[in-house]
């Protein structure tokens, strides 16, 4: 018989899912057949292909789990990691379903990955190797317009998504609309502006809207605006850069921790993020950066002191053996799955504040789905309408501009005016407009059930209920 101390077991990613599905849905009036379809997984499919490499044959394993296919394409990210398997990429999967629903994205959800160190292989064979992962889940409709459209994510990026485009429409030389079998493109190969900064943006818009709403800050013992909030940040890729970056240079927050594989940087007045992205580039890690304290043990600065903790790296790295230490109110989850299942129950009783993952981290789905409506529509946004646009505000200029001189100059515009009003929207205005509408209208969504609800004690599941009452609202329209 175990001690009465001894540790509960720390719940696998997999598990954690499963137990805020089962959370969510026990508040419910579902009934048990529709509840069971909407958690199970459809189908994941394991491929094991051989590439010579190297003068020898090497054996790859990837997989690609659709969850739920209530809509269709179903969309989800592959990642290049060599800790992927079949439990991770379904738990994700469903990560997918319930985000593209709380977001209103027409997909259902899935997820890929390839267990690979991209560090391990050159370009020309990481392309080789690419090429024939997106062969083997092409062929089997895997990756199609509209049956499965791919998207970057851990270890992948715009370069990949470019290979993948090609080698699909290599094998579909007649599917006019090919550019849509997957997105995250560069914008030079069918790729949409603001695609690549698009999660970071969604992090930053979330927090704006949590901001704008005293009742949630009082939740979290917080007032006040972004501006000059100590913001620690775990992993600066592309997610967590973006997210800091904005955060610092147009919100005016502070950002006082970075945490990273080699370490972590401290500064209580403010770290450079951009000084810092130049640095690990050229170096490596953060090791040796002369203008903030670096600690060896980065997770240490996970406990640290401050008012808003980004995890944007790994799953887990919040857990039952750290949570108890973690300081900060309020953590949003810019990464998928990092508060466990068991953490976060001990956050929610210290009074912490948590802006779950399948809402913090929509803004990558959100703009995929802009990027999929461009490649089908074969036109980028704005090229009809924005010199229209420009012209009507010309004219009111132009009028303001005639009153002005029959007023002898007693009055004039701010300088500047003439030239911001004049300027119509372009593709990334657009596409910040989109994402900062979606982001909104998610979060008030989410915000009403946990307000409105006695049994609704946190975002998370007010997120899943939200989420997954519009997944059964459209498996009820099918007829289940």
């Amino acid at each position: 018989m175990a001690p009465k101390d001894a540790a509960l077991p720390e719940p696998s990613f997999r598990e954690s899912v499963d137990i805020m599905f089962n959370r969510a849905v026990a508040l419910m009036d579902l009934s048990p057949g529709l509840e069971e379809k909407i958690r199970v997984c459809n189908a994941t499919y394991t491929v094991r292909f051989g590439v010579r490499l190297r003068g020898a044959i090497h054996t790859f394993v990837g997989y690609r789990s659709v969850h739920s296919e209530h809509m269709e394409p179903v969309k989800g990210g592959i990642r290049y990691a060599t800790g992927v398997n079949q439990d991770e990429v379904e738990a994700l999967a469903a990560l997918m379903t319930y985000k593209c629903a709380l977001v209103e994205a027409p997909f259902g959800g899935s997820k890929g990955g390839l267990c690979i160190d991209p560090r391990d292989w050159e370009e020309h064979e990481l392309e080789q190797i690419t090429r024939r992962f997106a062969y083997e889940l092409a062929k089997r409709d895997l990756i199609n317009p509209s049956q499965n459209v791919p998207a970057p994510d851990m270890g992948t990026g715009e370069r990949e998504m470019a290979w993948i485009a090609d080698q699909y429409r290599r094998m579909n030389t007649t599917d006019i609309n090919s550019a849509a079998c997957v997105t995250g493109k560069p914008v030079n190969a069918g790729g949409i502006q603001g695609r690549t900064e698009a999660t970071g943006r969604g992090v930053q818009y979330a927090l704006q809207e949590f901001f704008r709403h005293e009742e949630d800050k009082k939740a979290a013992g917080l007032s006040g605006t972004l501006a000059g909030k100590r913001v620690v940040v775990q992993g600066l890729g592309n997610v967590g850069y973006h997210a800091a970056k904005f955060l610092s240079q147009e919100d005016g927050s502070k950002i006082t921790g970075i945490i990273e594989r080699d370490g972590a940087l401290h500064d209580e007045d403010g770290i450079d993020v951009d000084a810092v992205r130049d640095w690990i580039v050229k170096h490596g890690g953060v090791a040796g950066y002369p203008d903030a304290s670096h600690r060896v043990n980065g997770a240490e600065l996970l406990e640290i002191d401050c008012d808003i903790l980004i995890p944007a790296a790994l799953e887990g790295v919040i857990n039952m053996s750290n949570a108890e230490r973690i300081k900060a109110p309020l953590i949003i989850e810019a990464a998928n799955g990092p508060v466990t299942a068991g953490a976060d129950e001990i956050l929610q009783k210290k009074g912490c504040v948590i802006i779950p993952d399948m809402y913090a981290n929509a803004g990558g789905v959100t703009v995929s789905y802009f990027e999929w409506v461009k490649n089908l529509s074969h036109i980028r946004f704005g090229r009809m309408q924005r010199r229209a646009e420009e012209a009507r505000h010309e004219l009111i200029v132009s009028e303001l501009e005639r009153l002005d001189d029959m007023l002898e100059h007693r009055w004039s515009m701010t300088p500047d005016f003439k030239q911001k009003y004049l300027r119509g929207a372009g593709e990334l205005e657009l596409v910040r407009s989109g994402l900062d509408d979606t982001m909104r209208s998610a979060y008030q969504a989410m915000r009403e059930v946990w307000h409105s609800r006695a049994d609704v004690k946190d975002l998370r599941t007010a997120a899943y209920l939200v989420s997954i009452r519009k997944v059964a609202d459209s498996y009820r329209a099918k007829g289940l």
